[in-house]
């Protein structure tokens, strides 16, 4: 079978969106940065296919995705861990595979993590908005999120080969940051006080490095939402003016308990934020932490 490059989606699973490296640089006007959680493990989906880093790939949520290929097409699957079969038969996770037109891709369900990454090579071509092809699930930008039916376009394919050559270390890296979703695992997450810390008393800081949370199920791609954990207290009452919100930023609604802001966030929020933590690997777990998930704040940075 062979037809028009693009991909069929069969079943959507619990919440795929596409996703690419995000809409940075418009938040003066109101737009959310958006883009992938796992942004490592997005970006080696792209580098097995031979694509560049911002192509769009599809992030998959617990349950996996499946999808019919219309043409021949190159694919890999990142992120959490999970069962891939090509037209039923088990293929390689974390690694490129080869689809012939008419063949299906079976994501399955996260043994691990939470989200799994899709990348075909060529990248998804469907329309960008203000320069990304990002689905913001706040602000309603970028395509719809997929649904059974939904026909994904396929662009031309760069001039890198897919890349097996990373061999066994590819497979070992592709997990991205799935660990923290692991039973019994724990988010370590690196805050830098600020600008909002003297809001907080000095007893509630000291506090927070040696205490514990954990993931609550209210979390999405908005935030990573704390529970069981002990509430900040503030130092001074009031309230603030809106202010502008960043990527990690921690913000502490009124029950005391930590808000990490993730892609999807405001750009501002009215309550204190007690610090930030910085863009990286660390950053990236929270998109594999199921509920349920310690989380424990450290120290990062001059404070």
């Amino acid at each position: 079978m062979s037809g028009p490059r693009g991909l069929l989606v069969l079943r959507a699973g619990a919440l795929t969106t596409v996703q690419d490296r995000g809409r940075p640089g418009w938040a003066h006007l109101g737009v959310p940065r958006s883009g992938a959680l796992d942004a490592g493990a997005h970006a080696l989906a792209n580098r097995l296919v031979g694509n560049p880093v911002d192509a769009a790939t599809l992030e998959t949520t617990l349950d996996g995705v499946a999808l019919r290929a219309l043409a021949p097409v190159t694919v890999a699957v990142t992120g959490a861990p999970c069962a891939v079969r090509a037209s039923g038969r088990p293929v390689a996770w974390g690694e490129p595979v080869w689809l012939p037109g008419g063949a299906e891709l079976e994501v399955g369900r996260a043994e691990s993590g939470l989200r799994s990454y899709v990348a075909v090579r060529g990248g998804f071509g469907v329309p960008a908005v203000l320069g990304s092809r990002a689905t913001d699930l706040l602000s309603g930008l970028g395509p719809p999120v997929l649904a059974a039916g939904t026909l994904l376009p396929v662009g031309p394919p760069g001039r890198d080969p897919a890349r097996g050559a990373d061999g066994a270390a590819a497979g070992a890296g592709a997990a991205g940051s799935a660990g923290a979703g692991a039973a019994g695992s724990e988010l370590v997450l690196p805050l830098r006080l600020g600008p909002r810390a003297d809001w907080f008393t000095a007893e509630s800081i000291a506090g927070l490095w040696r205490s514990g949370y954990r993931v609550s199920a209210l979390s999405n791609r908005i935030g990573l939402r704390t529970e069981a954990g002990p509430p900040l207290r503030r130092a001074r009452g009031g309230e603030l003016p809106s202010e502008g919100m960043v990527l990690g930023a921690v913000q502490v609604p009124p029950d005391g308990l930590p808000v990490v802001f993730l892609a999807d966030h405001p750009v501002t929020g009215g309550y204190p934020v007690i610090g930030v933590i910085p863009e990286g690997p660390p950053l990236d777990a929270t998109a594999q932490a199921r509920p349920g998930t310690g989380v424990r704040f450290v120290r990062a940075g001059r404070n």
